[in-house]
């Protein structure tokens, strides 16, 4: 009996191996480090992440994969792998002062924020369906704890609590539709799916079945109707740096994983899932868009507006073919350093344990707070649209792909939809500056690492919208 060695190349798996090296050194500091100084294990967390960009980095190139074909260092996992180490790497420096003020000053914060970037990265390089599935469980179980993480707080239980059952539910859907495709098929690796997977062969209703669950644990982790109910819950319920940190990196990770499952695994001709997609990216924009237009509470504002969102990118995967990835991964970016930037915001005008969650609360902060008003409202405005940040070449790049690849008419609900989104998006801008300032507030001090987040998140908006070229030709790299 002969005996094969699986090809154990480390290197294209060292950015999540970093990340879950640092998370496993952050926790063993957190044992000799004093509860005054808990603080510097963001400082290490942030150390971990920026070395394991690195690492990313230095893999761009060539597509290396490892463990017969079950990960790949490609440039697309590569460019989603920085995306999701920038998310973690603001969500911290928005943690850190936030996490003392709230008094939920803890290593392990740190910790299960790493553990879940750890599976974003591996979600996001995975080729095989059930390195999709550890991912997605390793970047799901921290999140379901730090969504409960203020452990005296009502709602914040109920996030985690919801979170979890629902998540539950979806890995679930998730695994059986594996188990499923592995039945009808013998493989869970996507290229060999695709081999199996022919225009001129008959699909069996197992296979069909098993993708149909497959869409609906993607579509659950993304928010995607109808599987979206969970997101206003636990982003209003959550803590705000959770909040932050959980719309961002968990979206950039899952879309990866989305887009290799529907556009490697199974190409369209053979199973046109296109049209199901199509629906579903018009019901998750319009729904997303009017329901954020009756929300008071800012929080559940951009809980739908992420839901929204959500629809935009999926028009790029309908849309297919390369401009349509490009201007997903442009998408993503842009949509990271907004939405963090617009948290952010939020976070940096708390007066003590106290959040501004209703949009009236920030009735005349720009009197006050000019630059922090500034901040929110040019991330409001990108995530509107509007020219000239990024969300406006994120949005144009998507409805391109859509016209270009023969979807013209998905690309025009999209645009009705960012229509629509300006009014919700506005109104916390007329607020802030067009209205006399609430009485009850204290003058805040802004934390030195919030402004610090804040600072390069408008400062990449604003670069991503005016210079969008060089960033969108190693786009079109990949």
């Amino acid at each position: 009996m002969s005996l094969s060695v699986p090809d154990l190349n480390l290197r294209v798996i060292a950015p999540a191996l970093i990340v879950a090296i640092s998370a496993i050194v952050v926790l063993l500091a957190e044992l000799v480090t004093p509860a005054a100084r808990k603080r510097w294990l963001g400082y290490l967390s942030i150390l971990g992440l920026v070395v394991a960009a690195v690492a990313a980095i230095g893999l761009w190139g060539p597509s290396v994969s490892a463990f017969r074909g079950m990960v790949i260092a490609d440039n697309f996992g590569i460019f989603l792998t920085v995306v999701i180490i920038i998310g973690a790497a603001l969500s911290i420096l928005l943690s850190m002062d936030f996490v003392h003020t709230h008094k939920i000053e803890q290593g392990e914060y740190y910790v299960l924020l790493l553990a879940s970037v750890a599976g974003m990265i591996v979600m996001a390089t995975a080729t095989d369906l059930i390195i999709v599935f550890l991912g997605l469980e390793l970047l799901s179980l921290p999140l379901y704890i730090l969504a409960a993480f203020k452990r005296e707080n009502g709602p914040s239980l109920e996030a985690g609590l919801k979170y979890f059952l629902l998540g539950a539910f979806s890995s679930a859907f998730f695994l059986y539709g594996i188990a499923l495709i592995y039945g009808a098929t013998g493989t869970t690796q996507l290229e060999t799916l695709a081999r199996f997977i022919k225009p001129s062969s008959a699909i069996n209703d197992m296979l069909l079945v098993g993708f149909g669950l497959l869409l609906a644990g993607f579509a659950f982790k993304v928010a995607l109707v109808p599987f979206h109910w969970w997101t206003p819950d636990v982003y209003e319920g959550a803590p705000t740096a959770v909040t932050a940190f959980m719309s961002v990196g968990g979206k950039a990770a899952a879309f990866g994983a989305f887009f290799r499952a529907f556009l490697v695994a199974v190409p369209a001709p053979a199973i046109d899932w296109r049209i199901a997609l199509a629906v579903i990216a018009v019901l998750t924009m319009t729904l997303g868009n009017v329901a954020a237009l009756l929300q008071s509470n800012i929080k559940r504002m951009l809980a739908y507006s992420s839901i929204a969102h959500a629809g935009y990118i999926l028009i790029a995967l309908v849309a297919a073919g390369s401009n349509g990835t490009t201007g997903a991964l442009f998408y993503l970016l842009a949509y990271t350093v907004t939405n963090l930037g617009a948290f952010g915001a939020i976070i940096a005008l708390s007066d003590g344990e106290r959040e501004r969650l209703e949009i009236a609360d920030f009735a005349g902060v720009a009197r006050g707070h000019p630059l922090v008003a500034a901040v929110m409202a040019i991330c409001l405005l990108s995530l509107a649209g509007f020219p000239p940040f990024a969300g406006f070449i994120g949005k144009f790049l998507i409805f391109g792909a859509a016209v270009e690849n023969g979807w013209a008419w998905l690309a025009v609900v999209g645009v009705l939809n960012s229509l629509i989104s300006a009014y919700f998006y506005l109104r916390p801008v007329v607020q802030m500056y067009m209205h006399e300032p609430v009485e009850g507030w204290a003058e805040v001090r802004v934390a030195p690492l919030v402004g610090l987040a804040l600072a390069l998140a408008v400062f990449a908006v604003i670069a991503l919208g005016l210079f969008p070229s060089p960033a969108i030709f190693v786009f079109a790299m990949n």
